[in-house]
């Protein structure tokens, strides 16, 4: 692939879509059950592992924006220990 057919397309569709983790791992799951049933051809394996790869790295960056809150949250004393009547 030619820097011009990869740089624009694949940044715009990695910044255009909305990280949804959820949807992401079921994608990511679904393309591992196709890959390793081996049979799709060896293009369509391809364009699946990158997929794969889009997704894991969109998984990795929630992830890791998640964990940076939870961080934030509890450097900042902002929770509060539960009691009994809270559970």
């Amino acid at each position: 692939m030619s820097k011009q057919e990869k740089s624009p397309a694949a940044t715009q569709t990695e910044d255009a879509e909305p990280v949804n983790f959820e949807k992401a791992m079921a994608e990511l799951e679904q393309l591992v059950s196709q890959m390793e049933e081996g049979d799709l051809s060896l293009d369509d394996s391809l364009q699946a592992f990158e997929r794969g790869i889009k997704l894991t790295r969109q998984c990795q960056h929630a992830l890791s924006q998640a964990e940076l809150k939870v961080k934030t949250l509890t450097a900042a004393n902002t929770l509060e220990e539960l009691t009994q009547e809270d559970a």
